[in-house]
């Protein structure tokens, strides 16, 4: 009986080492601010699929990562952006600083604290579809602040 119970239990453990070993774990590092409990909120409510990748585990607090290998890493408690002159885009209701690299794009919330990143290959992944995937996961973290859009700024006249 005894043995039996053993030899259950070690096939059990066998079997998920290999079902494990399908999926790795996503290495990403930890963003400066990742115990900041607002950033609990954010993940227990990321959706399972994002821009048809599906969710898998990660090593690090507040991370997320989708795809295999990964397409899309999502970090929270990035250093929260300041005013700045880069791209922005308010996507259902969440702004976005957007900064284009040749094969990685970030998109950075703007105005909200904590600041979540969000890397992607837009050749791989739509930034509008995975923007507006993560619109119930950020909004659950009000704003302070948000874009302004270069035609609404108001030059001094010279």
């Amino acid at each position: 009986m005894f043995s039996s119970r053993v030899a259950r239990s070690t096939a059990i453990l066998a079997l998920a080492a290999g079902l494990t070993a399908c999926t790795p774990i996503a290495d990403v590092e930890p963003a400066p601010d990742a115990a900041n409990p607002d950033c609990a909120t954010i993940m227990v409510a990321l959706p399972s699929e994002l821009a048809d990748q599906q969710q898998r585990e990660t090593d690090s607090q507040a991370t997320a990562a989708w795809g295999e290998p990964s397409k899309i890493i999502l970090r929270c408690g990035v250093p929260v952006p300041g005013p700045t002159t880069d791209q922005c885009a308010t996507v259902n209701g969440v702004d976005w600083i957007l900064r284009e690299d040749e094969s990685t794009w970030t998109a950075t919330t703007y105005g909200r604290e904590p600041a979540v990143e969000v890397l992607f290959d837009p050749s791989e992944v739509s930034s509008s579809t995975l923007l507006v995937q993560l619109e119930n996961s950020i909004s659950r973290i009000e704003p302070t602040r948000e874009c302004i859009s270069s035609n609404d700024l108001q030059l001094p006249a010279q």
